[in-house]
């Protein structure tokens, strides 16, 4: 399987999951994929587990990636970790295939000088979101917490208020553009929500705008042209 290639003149390129079009999503194979690619960032998500661990995995549970279904939050890190996933046919023998931890994701972004796009999977905490940082050490600059719950970026400000991070949503209107501008956050979006007038009024406050999830060259360059920032996706480099 092959990477897309895409004719972008200003957005920067993120692979969703890693490269999960050639290798299992959240895994360090797909991380190393796309370290190797021409990608500007790679996404991934964490959830906290039982024992205050923060492993890679999208889902609250593992049954889609792994066949088993282990509860995510309700687990231990060391249980989580001796799982091991299926392979993108479908199919487990792979004995690479394990769900990463927070730490693994970081060293890869930084071996491979990508940026990170990590988005927390539920309500963090302040002292939850203190420990996701401390994790992430000296190589904050170069990471971008995104999230759908609103109170984890506010937690997250609490003692990082300069911390790039993003507020993941399928529409947005002026209300909600004025709070991330008052709250120093970005916008990270469901593609096809996006007009010109919305990339205008991010513009005009200085908000960043992330796309998800885009698979099409076509949409792709569409989107580059209408002057968004960041694209990400399964599929297209």
């Amino acid at each position: 399987m092959n990477t897309t290639k895409v004719n972008v003149r200003r957005a920067r390129m993120v692979a969703h999951r890693g490269c999960s079009y050639l290798e299992k999503e959240n895994t360090m194979a797909a991380f190393i994929a796309a370290g190797n690619r021409s990608y500007f960032g790679i996404e991934t998500d964490i959830h906290r587990t039982v024992d205050g661990q923060y492993v890679v995995i999208h889902d609250g549970n593992t049954a889609r990636v792994g066949g088993d279904a282990v509860e995510v939050e309700g687990s231990t890190m060391d249980t989580l970790r001796r799982l091991t996933l299926k392979d993108i046919d479908g199919v487990k023998g792979r004995e690479d295939l394990h769900l990463p931890t927070l730490g693994e994701y970081i060293a890869a972004c930084a071996r491979y000088e990508k940026h990170g796009f990590l988005e927390i999977k539920g309500d963090f905490t302040v002292e939850w979101m203190d420990e996701v940082m401390a994790i992430i050490g000296d190589y904050a600059p170069h990471i971008t917490v995104i999230s759908f719950s609103y109170a984890s970026l506010a937690n997250l400000r609490v003692h990082h208020p300069d911390q790039s991070a993003m507020f993941l949503c399928g529409q947005a209107d002026e209300g909600l553009l004025d709070r991330l501008k008052a709250d120093g956050l970005g916008l990270d979006i469901h593609y096809p929500a996006v007009t010109e007038a919305l990339v205008d009024a991010c513009r005009a406050r200085g908000i960043a705008l992330n796309v998800w999830t885009v698979d099409s060259k076509e949409d792709c360059e569409r989107l580059d042209a209408m002057g968004v920032d960041y694209i990400t996706s399964n599929r297209c480099e």
